[in-house]
């Protein structure tokens, strides 16, 4: 079902309209939930975004936290953080190595949560990078933005599609996954958009870095609304959200100390909010609303749901949201995720 919005995804789409909100729209802390007994999964938390919505999690009583990082030894650290001045059981934050730049980490990882969890409440895909310079992942080739922030985010969550489903009857109500979206998607100049295939378009050395982020989260939209055609709600509640422009995040270190990083800096901190503040809204993507959300992207409003970028309501974007979904089952057919997503649909 296509929601009806108050505003036209271009006009949402527009930075006057991006500012506006920003200046206009402070998120709510969340609560009156409790999360006692149940088990969520948030991928880069040791850092930013990630780590404030770990805590947000445990003010609301989570039981069990995973922090999935790619630094053991910064995880650790954020564990301690977390768990400073509460009084948790043991094993109530375990630190759990993946990293998003290695398919193989991503199948260990995987793994590790069949074996290991009894239930699987809350999956938060928050972990991302921005570059720049063009890197290109030493194993796939693929630009590494593109690589981390949407090819590994969704193995990551097609993988453990089928630890979901072991471990539904655990659990009343379905898994709720939440994937870390920008509204910059919106801004992307997306040049790349007729080439066939599409994916290894990405990965010329001379690539403009700063619209390949926008990319990778335009791309992670349209992977939210395909997937979720695939994903029964009795299973998982799949959306996207925005935590809006956060000036004190790590998502921009790459730029820190260039002409560039200083304005984008002082920028943010004229209109952005802190993480902690943003957080709140993936949090509440996370543990608020319901079937309504699947396949949706949530914004700054009070009523949450928002257009996507506006090239997908488009035919033209509707060929390409199909084309990107294939060309990404066929990357990822090592893990046999055409299996797992025809399982899931059945």
């Amino acid at each position: 079902m296509v929601p009806t919005f108050a505003i036209t995804p271009e006009k949402e789409a527009s930075i006057p309209h991006y500012f506006y909100r920003q200046w206009t729209y402070s998120p709510p802390e969340v609560t009156g939930v409790s999360l006692a007994g149940k088990t969520a999964i948030v991928t880069g938390s040791n850092t930013g975004l990630g780590l404030e919505c770990s805590r947000q999690f445990l003010d609301l009583g989570l039981s069990k936290l995973i922090l999935a990082v790619r630094s053991e030894t910064k995880g650790a650290a954020a564990a301690a953080e977390l768990a400073a001045g509460r009084n948790l059981p043991a094993g109530a934050i375990e630190v759990w190595p993946m990293d998003l730049a290695d398919y193989d980490s991503i199948v260990a990882f995987a793994a590790r949560a069949n074996a290991s969890l009894d239930r699987l409440d809350i999956l938060v895909a928050n972990a991302g990078l921005v570059t720049a310079v063009h890197e290109p992942n030493p194993t796939t080739g693929h630009d590494q933005v593109i690589q981390v922030n949407y090819l590994s985010t969704a193995l990551s969550v097609l993988l453990l599609l089928p630890v979901i489903r072991a471990k539904r009857a655990n659990q009343p109500g379905p898994t709720r996954i939440t994937f870390t979206s920008s509204d910059a998607s919106s801004w992307t100049s997306f040049k790349e958009r007729g080439a066939k295939p599409l994916l290894p378009a990405f990965d010329r050395p001379d690539a403009d870095m700063a619209d390949h982020y926008f990319i990778s989260k335009m791309f992670g939209q349209f992977f939210v609304a395909e997937l979720a055609k695939h994903v029964p709600t009795s299973l998982a509640v799949i959306n996207c959200a925005t935590p809006g422009m956060c000036y004190d995040s790590e998502l921009d270190r790459a730029s820190r100390g260039t002409v560039l990083g200083a304005v984008i800096g002082f920028m943010k901190r004229r209109v952005g909010y802190t993480s902690a503040v943003g957080a709140r809204l993936m949090t509440d993507a996370a543990v608020n609303h319901g079937e309504e959300t699947h396949g949706q992207y949530l914004g700054l409003n009070e009523k949450r749901v928002k257009p996507m970028v506006p090239i997908f309501y488009t035919e033209e974007g509707k060929e390409i949201v199909q084309r990107l979904w294939d060309e990404t089952l066929e990357e990822l057919s090592f893990a046999n995720v055409k299996q797992i997503i025809e399982d899931i649909d059945k």
